[in-house]
């Protein structure tokens, strides 16, 4: 599903003095998995997610999903392949203040402008499978940590996409919401939809197909379970 060909990315800093936080990596990860990508801070881990998700394009080398090689894509054909292909659950939320929680679950489907009714039955279901039936009315400042986190899972998943990136996503919360969320996150795996999750907790690893393990931007190692 996802093919990366010698890819790295370094960064001009503000001295003028470049600072390389991915070194040239080639990986190939198969659909239908739970993939971990883990090491200590600074070791690219957020660096490399970026790049799986066309947030950055890399400086060396080419990202490729399905055969679609971001490189080839000018910013809106990006913009489009990541808000109808890749689900991103973010560490800090993002949800909006001002939008309920099904506000901010049907957020990318109408920035696509799909209004439908589908839709929203869609967001709703989402909601009632992550316990949140009784908070779709909600702002986020009325939501606890976890069940914020619960809301940025069901936005990742409105859009049905293939590939779900999600950066330290049980990173905030305790270990009962912590629980919770992994275990959504595990249970929409199948055939068709890979989670690919950077993270410093030891559980979410294990729960993973494959553990990936950066160091100092380069790959130590690559372990299936």
């Amino acid at each position: 599903m996802l093919v990366l060909e010698d890819v790295s990315l370094t960064y001009a800093s503000s001295e003028a003095k470049s600072v390389t936080a991915l070194k040239p990596l080639s990986l190939t990860i198969d659909r239908g998995t739970v993939v971990a990508i883990v090491g200590p801070s600074g070791s690219g881990k957020s660096t490399l997610l970026n790049l799986l998700g066309a947030l950055h394009r890399p400086t060396t080398g080419r990202v490729m999903l399905d055969g679609t090689d971001f490189a080839s894509l000018d910013d809106d054909a990006r913009t489009l392949i990541r808000r109808s292909r890749i689900g991103f659950v973010f560490q800090f939320f993002h949800l909006l203040e001002t939008m309920t929680a099904l506000e901010n679950v049907l957020l990318p489907a109408h920035l696509a402008g799909d209004r439908s009714a589908a839709l929203e039955a869609r967001a709703r279901a989402l909601l009632v499978r992550v316990g949140l039936e009784h908070r779709l009315t909600h702002l986020p400042q009325q939501l606890s940590g976890g069940e914020m986190q619960r809301v940025a899972v069901a936005r990742a998943l409105i859009m049905d996409p293939p590939l779900v990136l999600a950066d330290e996503p049980t990173g905030n919360l305790d270990s009962e919401a912590g629980t919770a969320v992994l275990d959504l996150l595990t249970s929409v795996v199948d055939g068709k939809r890979t989670i690919v999750l950077v993270t410093h907790d030891q559980r979410v690893a294990k729960r993973a197909h494959r553990v990936i393990t950066l160091g100092d931007g380069s790959l130590v190692s690559d372990v299936v379970a």
